[in-house]
């Protein structure tokens, strides 16, 4: 690796590089990894099968029922590598609430890679099963021309508010008749035009300040995105963590108009409730998995600015009670309560009636598990997605009692323009 050299730019230049149809790119701090070709593969699907294959032999197909993190779970407990790393996604439908559902959409996708780099402390770090297939991967590594990068065409974020406008009313409506307390409601928003995703990974996140970034294609299904907030974080010791982000303002506009807007989310009664109840359900929900005594918050209401927002927000971890696992943090955490509600059930149900379609990715989670149980999850939010031709974008706002609809637009406004204005479009 050439220093100097951008940890962005190699990754992109990696996914580029023609060598590996299915990839992942993730970063967290200080670290960021290229998972590309597959050479271990789990696939869940909602009609109830879950597909497994291993090296290069046929895949396997069996019938999956109950917690869809189990399911994972059996999967890999199947991997004959005896030190593997997993990456992929997960579907907001993967959550236990929702399964009733039963649609053939795909709740997840994983695979342990072929090929893996790891750039931590500007150096790169290369493990392959196949030595040739390494040896291009270095070279690229120390190429030092940049990657091929397009013009962004900024998406128009403003279309389709009166539809949302009425599906906030609605849910504040249900709010107030004592059905939840709080809902996410989320609207899509599509890209006139074929997206080119890497180009898109590398022109926001130079722009963006995520917690954790992504960019993959699996199975020709791409997304990247640049997550605000973790859903889960476990570690080989065991120790689990999250972290909530709820209430919002617009970010960026300059400094006095950002310090007004912090001075506003820091004393809005609407914004503290939300994120208040927000960190009050994931401690009751890692209190189900944690030894009780060891589960607290840290950094209690603490601004967290995001690309062109910021957010109120905490930690709350804990250490895993005996024979609990990572999937079972995962299983009480997701999805996350920042892109679901209160009561979860209540909320998801909700968000099935109020939306009308599945959510897929958005606001599910892009992770990384381990042959040692550690795992780390990014909730996807900022994101962008594209399937063939086609691409979207998708943002949500927490509803609580006190909502207004002309406000919960804007705030849908603001957390798209951490990504519409930075769209490349495919040449």
């Amino acid at each position: 690796m050439t220093a100097g050299v951008n940890p962005l730019h190699l990754m992109a230049r990696l996914a580029q590089s023609g060598l590996f149809d299915d990839h992942v790119v993730y970063e967290r701090p200080g670290t960021w990894t290229f998972a590309g070709g597959v050479l271990g593969e789990v696939v869940l699907d909602g009609d109830g099968t879950v597909r497994s294959r291993w090296n290069d032999e046929e895949p396997t197909e069996r019938r999956w029922s109950g917690r869809p993190s189990d399911a994972l779970d059996e999967a890999f407990a199947s991997c004959p590598f005896r030190e593997w790393n997993a990456y992929g996604w997960i579907a907001f439908e993967f959550a236990t609430a929702a399964q009733a559902t039963r649609n053939a959409a795909r709740l997840a996708h994983l695979i342990v890679p072929r090929t893996e780099v790891r750039i931590e402390a500007c150096q790169a770090h290369v493990t392959s099963v196949d030595a040739a297939e390494a040896d291009q991967v270095a070279h690229l590594l120390t190429e030092p021309t940049p990657p091929r990068l397009g013009t962004p065409v900024p998406v128009g974020v403003r279309s389709g508010g009166d539809r949302y406008r009425t599906q906030v009313a609605q849910a504040v409506s249900e709010i107030g008749a004592g059905q939840y307390q709080k809902v996410i409601v989320s609207r899509r928003l599509p890209i006139p035009y074929p997206v080119d995703v890497v180009s898109t990974y590398v022109r926001g996140r130079t722009a963006n300040t995520p917690a954790r970034s992504f960019l993959l294609n699996l199975g020709g299904f791409q997304a990247t995105g640049f997550s605000p907030e973790v859903v889960a974080c476990v570690d080989g010791t065991g120790t689990v963590m999250t972290q909530p982000l709820a209430g919002t303002r617009a970010f960026g506009r300059g400094a006095k108009e950002d310090a007004t807007t912090r001075r506003e989310l820091e004393t809005d009664p609407k914004e503290i409730f939300e994120h208040a109840v927000s960190v009050r359900t994931s401690q009751d929900e890692l209190y189900q998995v944690c030894e009780p005594d060891t589960v607290q918050v840290t950094g209690f209401m603490s601004v967290k600015e995001r690309g062109s927002v910021q957010h109120l927000g905490s930690s709350v971890s804990g250490l895993l009670a005996q024979g609990r696992t990572s999937w079972d943090a995962l299983d009480v955490l997701f999805p996350a309560v920042t892109a679901s509600g209160i009561p979860k059930a209540e909320a998801i149900e909700a968000i099935g009636r109020l939306e009308d379609e599945p959510r897929g990715l958005y606001s599910g989670a892009v992770l990384t598990i381990s042959h040692d149980g550690a795992m780390d999850a990014a909730l996807v939010l900022r994101a962008l997605y594209a399937d063939g031709d086609e691409a979207w974008l998708r943002a949500g706002a927490g509803i609580v009692t006190g909502s207004t609809p002309d406000r919960e637009f804007e705030e849908t406004c603001e957390k798209l323009s951490s990504i519409a204005p930075y769209v490349v479009p495919r040449t």
